[in-house]
Parts: C-alpha cells; sequence; structure tokens
C-alpha cells in the first residue's frame, strides 16, 4: 500500500479544527485515506450505504451521544440538512478532531459547508498520487497511467485504459449531471476530447463554441464544471504593471494524465512516443506534480506576451514571482531568448529548466538545469 503525504496533513488539521473536509473526485483515494485514521475513539458513516444510514435517523442525538469521538461522514453531499446541524454541535463543543466530512461533488460540498461552518472547517483536496509517494523509479509509469490508485496500480496496461475509459464515461453519466450539468454525454465527450487535444495551449472559448456548436457563455460553463469537477486545472496568465503586451486568457491543463491519455486514445509511451502532443503531455504532467508536491505554499502562473516571450511555470508567494520554471522534455536543454527576457520581466531569483531526469547544473546565470524528482526533492517535507 502506497503511503499518502495527505495522512500527515490531515492528522495535522485535526489537531486545530473542530471539522476537516476532504474533497475529491471519485475513485482518488478519500475513504481509504480516512480509514487509516481509523481508531477505537473514531466511527465511520458511508451516506450510500444501507448499513450507515439508518444511523443518522436522529443525526442530532447520534452526534451527541458520540461527542468524545471523531466521526467521519463520506459522500456527505447526500444529505446536505447535515451542514447546519453540523454547525450548531460544533458551536456546542469547539474542540478539535471532531468531524471528517468527505465529498465527491466538490461545488456543492464547498458552498453548503462555507454557509454552515465558516471558521469552523479546513478544506483539503485528495489528488493522485504523485511521484514523491511513488518513487521516482515510476515517473514514467506515473505519467503514463496517472495517479488515480486503480489505474496506476494495475499490473496490466489494457486493465489500467479500460478503468480510465469507464471512469470518464461515469463522469459524464453521472457526476457531471448530480453536479447540474445535465447535457448530451456525447456533447460532454466531445468537449472533453478537445480540451484534450488543446492541454497547454491558450484557452479560446470561440473556438470551441464553434466546433461543438454551442455558444461561448455555454462553452465557458462546460469549463466551469470540469474544474470543480477535478477534471481540469485552469491556470491564469501572471501580469505586472509594465508597458509589454500581456496574453490574457489562461491555459487549461488535465488534473490527472492518465485521464488525458486515455482521452487522446494514448494506451502506452510508444504511441506517446510519436504524438505530436508529447510535449504538452509532459508539460501537463510536471505542472501538476509540482501542485500536487507544494500545494497552497505557492500561487501558480504561466508568462506570456504578446511578442513571444513565455515562461510555463510562474511560482508566486505574496504577488512577487519568486520561481520561473520552463519545461523540456529533453536531456539536452537550450535556454530560449524568450526564457531569458521572462526571468528577467519577471525578476524571479530562482530559475529552472525542468527534463525528465539528470544532474542538476547551471545552464545560464541564475538559471539551473533539474530532473524533476530532483527539483521536488527540494520541497519535500
Amino acid at each position: 500500500m502506497i503511503s499518502r503525504g495527505a495522512s500527515k496533513k490531515v492528522r495535522k488539521l485535526l489537531e486545530k479544527f473542530p471539522v476537516v473536509g476532504i474533497v475529491g473526485p471519485r475513485q482518488i483515494g478519500k475513504t481509504t485515506l480516512v480509514k487509516s485514521l481509523l481508531d477505537e475513539k473514531s466511527i465511520y458513516l458511508d451516506l450510500e450505504s444501507d448499513v450507515d444510514l439508518p444511523k443518522l435517523t436522529e443525526p442530532g442525538l447520534f452526534f451527541r451521544t458520540n461527542s468524545e469521538k471523531l466521526i467521519i461522514i463520506d459522500e456527505i453531499q447526500q444529505m446536505p440538512e447535515l451542514f447546519p446541524l453540523l454547525r450548531s454541535i460544533v458551536d456546542e463543543n469547539r474542540r478539535p478532531g471532531r468531524f471528517i466530512i468527505l465529498g465527491s461533488a466538490s461545488p456543492v460540498l464547498l458552498r453548503k459547508s462555507s454557509e454552515s461552518l465558516a471558521g469552523r472547517i479546513a478544506y483539503m483536496e485528495l489528488t493522485p498520487f504523485h511521484l514523491n509517494e511513488v518513487g521516482e523509479e515510476h515517473i514514467t509509469e506515473l505519467w503514463m497511467k496517472g495517479g488515480f490508485p486503480n489505474s496506476f496500480l494495475e499490473d496490466n496496461n489494457q486493465t489500467s485504459v479500460l478503468w480510465r475509459n469507464q471512469l470518464i464515461r461515469a463522469y459524464l453519466e453521472r457526476d457531471l449531471p448530480a453536479l447540474g450539468l445535465n447535457v448530451e454525454r456525447r456533447l460532454l465527450h466531445n468537449f472533453l476530447r478537445m480540451l484534450a487535444n488543446n492541454t497547454g495551449q491558450l484557452w479560446n472559448a470561440m473556438t470551441f463554441a464553434k466546433s461543438l456548436g454551442i455558444t461561448s457563455p455555454t462553452v465557458k460553463k462546460y469549463l466551469d464544471f470540469m474544474e470543480g469537477a477535478f477534471l481540469v486545472d485552469v491556470i491564469e496568465p501572471f501580469f505586472m504593471n509594465m508597458k509589454k503586451r500581456l496574453v490574457k486568457s489562461p491555459k487549461v491543463y488535465f488534473k490527472d494524465t492518465g485521464l488525458l491519455h486515455a482521452l487522446l486514445g494514448i494506451p502506452d509511451l510508444n504511441t506517446l512516443q510519436g504524438n505530436l502532443l508529447i510535449g504538452n503531455s509532459w508539460e501537463n504532467y510536471v505542472i501538476q506534480q509540482i501542485k500536487n508536491e507544494l500545494g497552497d505554499t505557492y500561487e501558480y502562473y504561466f508568462y506570456r506576451t504578446r511578442e513571444g516571450t513565455e515562461a510555463d511555470l510562474v511560482l508566486v508567494k505574496g504577488g512577487i514571482p519568486e520561481i520561473t520554471i520552463e519545461i523540456k522534455y529533453t536531456s539536452s536543454p537550450k535556454v530560449s531568448r524568450g526564457l531569458k527576457i521572462a526571468i528577467e520581466d519577471l525578476g524571479s531569483k530562482k530559475n529552472f529548466i525542468l527534463i525528465p531526469t539528470g544532474e542538476r547544473y547551471p545552464i545560464h546565470d541564475n538559471i539551473e538545469v533539474i530532473g524533476l524528482g530532483d527539483f521536488l526533492n527540494l520541497f519535500s517535507k
């Protein structure tokens, strides 16, 4: 069993907050994570279970009877009426570590809990496996299969691909409609495939709208739902007070490259090696690995001017660019003129060209080449 770095974070949050909310897509391992925290002083309830649901016929009585225990409520969006009750129960006793709530429907969970539990809850998004959890020797396998446990841990590659395709189907037929996106499945599938083919490129709603035969506002609504369902990640451009003409469109990446490859019909590395999107896929993978490892330590942007000056990723803290990153799928990168100008514009003190593996070395004034695993280890805790 792979040890999740999130376990430590959950324990820390439980020491400070009465309620901890863990969100993330279905099948990402939320239930497995919280069950690893179970002991004699905790109770686990699954609101999709016919066994557990009757226990909450009188939820207030149940919570007060077990007030000294950690109560874990899975799939809480099934009973949204619990949120105001949880607030009153917590206010009776504000001790930390009273409840963990889990939900797959992010917008529902966040909206209900933010209204009822403001100041009483801390959130954590459980991401797919990341490289420091599975080991750098699995860098390519994690890239290809993605970090959903059932996909990554499957030895048979064909079965892994089949599982990912079934997960995408479940999103289209159940999860997205449950969030309120009631759209014909084929149209949503075409939208997702277009997103996959445009991963890492500038978002253009008009292009999508024209191809799909719908309006730009509708396309934007679809993207918002995909982001809320933890399928995609929207990264905004970084703006500075300067006279340069900057790109204002965001870029869209997939949260998991395994799902990206399933949508692109790419079953293995050999197929990916011959695909024009290999560089985009690697960029997607690296950005998500960095975000999964560093979490909310930084804000994440890209930088691009209309003249073509560009940096793939900018790590920002307190509004100040601290680290500029160029991502290359090569073992012998070169420093582009555009990267030099971007670093000069941004004024970042640490700058890297990230490659799959290899020794760390300086390649230019204040620019280093570094392998992905070594870069992540700079920040691992």
